[in-house]
């Protein structure tokens, strides 16, 4: 974007990732708290959307995917947690009557805390079909807990995931994010326990906020010394000519 906007652009790029805290707090307190803020989900099994519900996240995309599995995993919920910010819940609680899955999408609103980290947490996978994602902070959370992550391409750290086996990426359509679905659900428990163990793997080498700390550090050692040598070769260079 720089190159673009600020022509003539020079400079030694350097691309450092976000970071965020790791996950902190006792796990089975976290779940139970969550648990207990949905009372309607009991202790079924389910896919966690973590966002705002914004058309830009992909939110109908999502829906749309989990009614062609639904009937496969009949012990399967979807949790769509965030802010309506735009109105939007309304047509999406219409998409899912029309699919007749509407019983089996909960919509807890926002959740914070230790309710927020109990969703992570208990979820079997996470789920985000976005549009556009700069970074995709939910993402690195849900990475954080351990927790397989289904996203797009439209994601920005999609690469990084897929390098590292921390979930699976689609294009931001209903068929290929169905097609990740059901790959991650036809996986077996070890399966599905050794992709999260990539995830974890995934945040603590490029998400981690004291593992960017170093890696940001570490460039601008490595620019400061570069500068250096160059002081260095300049000034013998000046000598040489004395």
């Amino acid at each position: 974007m720089a190159r673009r906007e600020f022509w003539p652009w020079r400079a030694r790029e350097c691309v450092v990732a976000f970071g965020t805290a790791d996950v902190i707090g006792d796990k089975d307190a976290q779940i139970a708290a969550f648990r207990a803020s949905l009372p309607a989900l009991g202790e079924r099994s389910f896919l966690l959307f973590l966002s705002r519900i914004h058309p830009k996240k992909g939110c109908d995309i999502l829906i749309r995917a989990f009614a062609r599995i639904a009937s496969a995993y009949p012990d399967l919920d979807l949790v769509m947690a965030g802010p309506d910010q735009v109105g939007w819940r309304l047509t999406l609680e219409g998409i899912a009557r029309v699919e007749g899955i509407a019983a089996r999408v909960h919509w807890p609103g926002m959740v914070k805390g230790d309710v927020k980290w109990g969703a992570y947490r208990a979820a079997e996978a996470f789920v985000l079909p976005s549009h556009s994602e700069n970074f995709g902070m939910v993402v690195a959370e849900a990475l954080a807990c351990n927790l397989p992550v289904l996203i797009t391409k439209k994601v920005n750290i999609w690469r990084e995931v897929e390098a590292g086996g921390g979930g699976l990426v689609s294009r931001d359509e209903v068929d290929d994010f169905t097609r990740i679905l059901r790959k991650f659900l036809a996986m077996s428990d070890d399966e599905k326990n050794q992709m999260g163990g990539r995830s974890r793997a995934v945040f603590v080498e490029h998400f981690e906020i004291n593992s960017v700390a170093k890696k940001m550090l570490d460039i601008i050692v490595g620019l400061r010394t570069q500068a250096d040598t160059r002081k260095v070769q300049a000034h013998d260079l000046a000598n040489s000519d004395v």
